[in-house]
């Protein structure tokens, strides 16, 4: 993995974002469009990157290697969730804030940031494992995102009347597992897709990168400098979650793999800032989200030197 095409890639997104804010602060983007965007990205543009890198007339990966790229994001998540509850224990979270630090810890944006810096940085190839992340992924937003949330809003509104038990089979087919199964599914199959089809894909998947950045720079542009970067607990968590987590489990896990495209999508993918599902679901389910909201700006703003420092460690 190059450090200068990691750095410029880095470069790249903090400029869109750094644009995103500046039409912000300009009344050229508002809430309201950053909103519209966002689910543009996440039900359009962002499966349409994913089931793209299907088409690709590069040698398919066999079999085998997907089924060891899923053991090993299993395993990768199933980490994340232990460090979980090991960071706030380490940084003396209070209790009442714990739910924040468990959902930044768990759920990177490997969505808005993962695929086009994985797909700029690696290669369309690299989407295939990307695409296998984003299944854990969304799975794990929509059981263990929820339940640590939903505790969380009874802790703080022990008087609210309890709502009824959502379908979750239903929740969790969306835009996002749709898609990486889709992707899966055609990646398999080796389908003969239309050029219509696949260019109409295409233009779509080329747009997830500006329109992501200037959502995050909406976000960046609603917050006082202050509220970033006063919380020293959350500099330490950075380091802990997006350099030394990243790098100790990338380096371990080559040990025993020798498979370096799964090696280096596993890095990029541990490596990105927290993501936006957390704040989005705090938000639905009426949980404090300051913190949250902090900690993706910060984590954010912060993966233009964590990010490169991890690619160090990487080969």
């Amino acid at each position: 993995m190059s450090i200068t095409v990691v750095l410029e890639q880095m470069c790249i997104i903090m400029i869109l974002i750094f644009t995103g804010a500046f039409l912000f602060r300009q009344k050229m983007l508002s809430e309201d469009t950053s909103r519209q965007l966002s689910g543009l990205i996440v039900n359009i543009t962002n499966p349409a990157v994913l089931i793209c890198s299907a088409f690709d007339d590069s040698p398919k990966v066999p079999l085998q290697t997907l089924g060891l790229s899923l053991c090993v994001f299993v395993i990768s998540y199933g980490i994340l969730i232990l460090f979980a509850y090991l960071i706030p224990l380490v940084l003396r979270v209070p209790n009442h804030a714990r739910y924040s630090y468990r959902m930044l810890t768990v759920f990177g944006n490997v969505g808005f940031i993962g695929i086009p810096l994985a797909s700029a940085v690696l290669g369309s190839g690299s989407l295939i494992f990307v695409s296998i992340n984003n299944l854990i992924y969304n799975v794990l937003v929509y059981t263990y995102g929820i339940s640590t949330l939903k505790k969380a809003s009874i802790a703080q509104h022990p008087d609210a009347a309890p709502t009824e038990p959502e379908n979750i089979l239903h929740k969790l087919v969306n835009a996002g597992t749709v898609s990486a199964v889709l992707t899966i599914i055609f990646y398999l199959g080796d389908f003969n897709v239309p050029t219509i089809i696949s260019s109409s894909l295409t233009y779509a998947g080329r747009t997830t990168t500006f329109l992501s950045m200037l959502v995050l720079g909406v976000s960046v542009a609603q917050m006082a400098p202050k509220d970033i970067f006063s919380h020293p607990k959350l500099y330490i968590f950075t380091l802990i979650r997006q350099i030394l987590l990243p790098v100790s489990f990338t380096l371990l896990l080559g040990l025993f793999i020798k498979e370096p495209l799964i090696l280096n999508t596993t890095a990029l993918l541990l490596a990105v800032p927290a993501g936006n599902m957390p704040l989005m679901l705090s938000k639905q389910l009426h949980v404090n989200e300051s913190t949250i909201s902090q900690g993706i700006i910060l984590t954010t703003l912060l993966s233009l030197v964590t990010i490169p420092v991890v690619t160090l460690f990487i080969s």
